[in-house]
C-alpha cells in the first residue's frame, strides 16, 4: 500500500510540473525570444563547458571509488596459478584505466574545441588511412598481447600431468548443496552415474566397480597444503558452477559431462587467518555485526555470531531459488592434518553395508509383528467360531 502511495504521488508530482511548465510558456507570450531552435554561440558553449564538468565528474567519481572500494576485491591468492590469474587481472584493469583517462579526456577535448560557431564550417573527409589504421593497429596488437598471455595462463592453470602425484576429488552438485567423493587409497575415482542413485548412494556411484570400493563421501571439504588437487565435477540436475574465489578457481559443472579443474593450495585455513589485511577485515566485520547485533537485541531479536574466517566452495550460476545458500566449507590441512582427518572417515561400501545391516532387523521385527497379529486374529476366529457352535447347539435343544 505505501508502494502505490509513493506512486501516485510521484505521477502526481510530474504532472504538477507540466502544468507549472505550461504556464511559464504562456507568461512569456509577447516577450522577445529566439524561438529558431538553432543553437547561438552562447548555447555552443555552455554546452561545452558543460561537457568538461561531466568529464571532472567521470574522472573524481572512478578515484574516489577506487579509494573507497578498492579493498573490498579480493586480496592474497591462496593458490600458486593465483598470482597469474591477479597479473593478468592487473594488466588489464591498468590498460582499461589509462585508455579510459586518455580517450575520454580526447573525446571531451576534441568536441569543445570544435564546438559550433557562426562563423566557422565543418570540414567533411570521407576517409582517412593513415587514421584508420592508428585506430586499428594500436587496439589489434594490445588485445593480441592480451590474448596471448591469458592462453599462456590458461594452458599453465589448465595443464595436468598424467603421471603427475595429484589428489583425485570429485565435487557433486545438486540444488542446493555441494558433496564430494574422495579416490582413496587407490587414487582412482570409481564410476558414477546418476541412474544409480539409491538409498545412501546419493552420488549414483557404481559399486561394482573395483575402484568405488575404497571412495569416501563427505559434505566438508579438506585439501593438503602444497600438493596439487585436481578436482573433477558433475552436476544432478541444472548447470552449476563450482567457484572458489580466494584459490581464483571457477569451473562450470554440466549435467551429463565431467569437467575438470587443479590447483595447488599455498595457505592452510589458519595460515590464511593471520594474514594482517585478512584480520583487519574480520575485526571491520565483527564491528559492523556487532552493531547490528545491539539493533537486533534492543527490537527482542537474537545477536549475530562473530565471524570466523573460512575458505568457500559457491555456486556462480543463479541455479534457482536457494542459489544464494550453495556453498560448502573448504578446509586446507596441512599433509599431516588432512591423512589423518582422510583415514578417521569411513568408505562408501562401508557406509552402504552398515545401512543395509541396520535395515536387516527392521525387517525382522516387521516380520514377527506380522506373524503375531495373524496368529491373534485366527485365535479369535476359533473363538468367534466355537462360540457360534455352541449358541446353535442350545438353540437346537
Amino acid at each position: 500500500m505505501t508502494s502505490l502511495l509513493v506512486i501516485i504521488v510521484l505521477v502526481l508530482l510530474a504532472v504538477a510540473l507540466w502544468q507549472l511548465t505550461k504556464i511559464f510558456d504562456l507568461t512569456q507570450v509577447g516577450s522577445s525570444s529566439d524561438d529558431s531552435q538553432v543553437a547561438s554561440d552562447n548555447d555552443n558553449n555552455i554546452q561545452g563547458y558543460v561537457m568538461f564538468g561531466f568529464l571532472a565528474f567521470i574522472y573524481i567519481f572512478t578515484i574516489y571509488g577506487l579509494l573507497k572500494w578498492g579493498g573490498l576485491a579480493l586480496h592474497t591468492p591462496a593458490s600458486e596459478h593465483g598470482l597469474l590469474v591477479d597479473n593478468l587481472m592487473n594488466i588489464t584493469w591498468v590498460l582499461i584505466f589509462v585508455v579510459q583517462f586518455i580517450t575520454q579526456g580526447l573525446l571531451y577535448w576534441f568536441s569543445f574545441k570544435n564546438r559550433g560557431h557562426k562563423d566557422r564550417k565543418a570540414l567533411f573527409f570521407a576517409d582517412s588511412n593513415k587514421l584508420e589504421a592508428i585506430w586499428s593497429i594500436i587496439p589489434s596488437v594490445v588485445l593480441a598481447c592480451l590474448i596471448l598471455y591469458g592462453l599462456y595462463a590458461w594452458n599453465n592453470i589448465m595443464f595436468v600431468d598424467k603421471d603427475e602425484d595429484v589428489v583425485e576429488i570429485e565435487l557433486y552438485a545438486q540444488q542446493f548443496k555441494w558433496t564430494a567423493r574422495y579416490a582413496g587409497n587407490d587414487n582412482v575415482l570409481g564410476k558414477a552415474n546418476v541412474r544409480l542413485i539409491e538409498g545412501i548412494n546419493t552420488l549414483g556411484v557404481d559399486m561394482s566397480d573395483p575402484n568405488s570400493q575404497d571412495d569416501i563421501v563427505v559434505t566438508e571439504l579438506h585439501i593438503p597444503k602444497g600438493k596439487k588437487v585436481h578436482f573433477k565435477m558433475r552436476s544432478q540436475d541444472v548447470l552449476h558452477s563450482a567457484y572458489m574465489p580466494h584459490f581464483r578457481a571457477q569451473m562450470n559443472c554440466v549435467p551429463g559431462m565431467v569437467t575438470e579443474f587443479a590447483f595447488v593450495p599455498t595457505y592452510t585455513t589458519a595460515e590464511y587467518r593471520e594474514l594482517p589485511f585478512m584480520i583487519e577485515k574480520v575485526a571491520n566485520i565483527n564491528k559492523l555485526r556487532s552493531e547490528k547485533s545491539i539493533e537486533l537485541v534492543a527490537k527482542g531479536g537474537t545477536a549475530l555470531d562473530p565471524y570466523t574466517f573460512d575458505y568457500l566452495l559457491l555456486c556462480n550460476k543463479i541455479c534457482g531459488a536457494s542459489h544464494y545458500n550453495m556453498q560448502m566449507k573448504v578446509v586446507v590441512d596441512t599433509p599431516e592434518d588432512y591423512k589423518k582427518w582422510l583415514s578417521e572417515k569411513t568408505t562408501l561400501a562401508q557406509d552402504i553395508k552398515a545401512a543395509a545391516a541396520a535395515e536387516k532387523p527392521a525387517e525382522g521385527v516387521e516380520g514377527t509383528a506380522a506373524d503375531t497379529a495373524a496368529k491373534v486374529k485366527d485365535t479369535v476366529k476359533a473363538v468367534i467360531d466355537t462360540v457360534k457352535a455352541a449358541v446353535a447347539k442350545v438353540a437346537m435343544k
